[in-house]
């Protein structure tokens, strides 16, 4: 969809651009190229067919998108009724591959469901993208969706060494294995300074050798990868690293992170028995987001949230709002703990006085927050009830340098009109999104 919507708008600026008396075809190969690189390359190849002034220009495309579920089904024939999608598709790319000149690609993307008897030729794909196109950017998605994956699934297995001699800076592993060297440091990576890795299995060792085989590695990002048990990230490069992980702790027992120079760091329904972070001056900016928002998850996401301590010069914090139940904790933040760079906010919560309550005690921690915006979340569970004592604190929102607050999902129930009337009393300017 977002492709589609981008080369609309582009083939919008192209029709202004060629005037009453011109036609597409009058446009630059750059334009045209910039618009074929938001298409699968399917779609791509099928534009030599408008004209021979589009011809050649696929094959000049910056991009190659190959995408699985995109395909059309295989021809079916007298001479052959019953061919294979796959092997449609993968003859489709080795075509595609050889057609194409020897001039170097931006990004190379294959999403294939992976069956027995290819990997011969989803390795020529890949050194073909790494060596002979010296693609920037790798995505290599072998998940589709539930309902193309059945228990016979077979699983790719991804080499490291096919990077060797290239100059991959990007890297989007999803649903395969990965096999490093013997000696990742004999690898030396140079080029990579980005890694996605979903749905694969890892071990400490795999992801400390990964690390310390890709000396300019700013960006990691790991999700839904199993095998990990006590996950150690030390790096002086890394700048930003995301950790996503299943509702597992128990197998889970640490993870500690020793990156001085990281910038952002953001944990998606992550689990463990003990998060470390080590001291991180240069952290900005702080995310902790959890799909389950009930009291059985709570104790993960104070762990997470106390993190903060190590990190007092966030400045852009995104968070659900829990914070209620971590003023009542046995093991709350110190009295003088305060996130005083903090100028930006995105909190997921409710409005009701259990929430308010809550976002009260977290302003209290930013007095120099500037802009909020505030998404709505939907509970499983009721609010507990609210002591007496804390009623109190609905008319203390402290908020002195707050400029404007942004409500997304308003429906103009009256616990967010109670709400708004408390911004509006403190001179703050509203953005409201309705609900559509």
């Amino acid at each position: 969809m977002a492709a589609e919507t981008s080369t609309q708008v582009l083939l919008l600026h192209a029709k202004r651009l060629r005037g009453p008396n011109r036609s597409l075809n009058d446009l630059p190969d750059e334009i045209l190229l910039h618009i074929l690189s938001f298409l699968p390359t399917l779609d791509a190849v099928n534009t030599s067919l408008i004209s021979r002034r589009w011809r050649p220009l696929w094959s000049l495309v910056p991009s190659l998108n190959f995408s699985y579920h995109l395909f059309p089904p295989a021809p079916q024939s007298d001479l052959n009724p019953t061919q294979d999608q796959a092997q449609f598709f993968a003859d489709f790319i080795d075509r595609a591959l050889i057609l194409r000149p020897d001039s170097a690609i931006q990004t190379f993307r294959l999403s294939f469901i992976f069956h027995q008897g290819y990997h011969i030729h989803v390795d020529s794909w890949i050194r073909c993208a790494v060596k002979r196109l010296k693609a920037r950017q790798l995505h290599l998605d072998f998940f589709i969706d539930d309902n193309h994956h059945d228990g016979d699934t077979w699983f790719y297995d991804f080499h490291l060494s096919l990077l060797r001699h290239g100059c991959v800076e990007v890297l989007r592993l999803t649903h395969c294995f990965v096999t490093l060297p013997a000696n990742m440091s004999a690898m030396n990576l140079c080029s990579l300074r980005s890694i996605f890795i979903e749905r694969i299995d890892l071990t400490d060792q795999m992801v400390r050798d990964l690390v310390s085989g890709c000396p300019n590695l700013e960006d990691l990002e790991l999700r839904s990868c199993v095998g990990l048990k006590n996950l150690n990230i030390c790096s002086s490069r890394i700048k930003k690293l995301v950790l996503g992980y299943d509702y597992d702790s128990e197998s889970k027992q640490s993870i500690e992170i020793d990156c001085p120079n990281l910038c952002s760091l953001s944990f998606s329904d992550c689990s463990s028995a003990q998060f470390v972070l080590k001291e991180a001056p240069a952290l900005v900016e702080f995310r902790v987001d959890f799909a389950c928002l009930t009291d059985k998850y709570f104790d993960l996401w104070s762990k997470i949230v106390r993190l903060l301590e190590q990190a007092p010069h966030v400045e852009k914090l995104n968070v659900q709002n829990w914070w209620y139940k971590l003023l009542i904790s046995e093991d709350p933040f110190p009295k003088d703990f305060k996130l005083n760079n903090l100028n930006h906010l995105e909190l997921r919560t409710g409005h009701t006085q259990y929430d308010l309550v809550g976002m009260a005690a977290l302003l209290k921690l930013c007095p120099n927050l500037q802009t909020m915006v505030l998404d709505y979340l939907d509970k499983i569970e009721e609010d507990a009830n609210l002591p007496e004592e804390f009623l109190n604190e609905l008319g203390e929102f402290n908020m002195p340098k707050l400029k404007k607050v942004t409500i997304i999902a308003y429906t103009g129930t009256e616990v967010q009109l109670n709400f708004v009337t408390i911004l509006k009393k403190q001179g703050v300017k509203i953005e409201l999104v309705c609900q559509i």
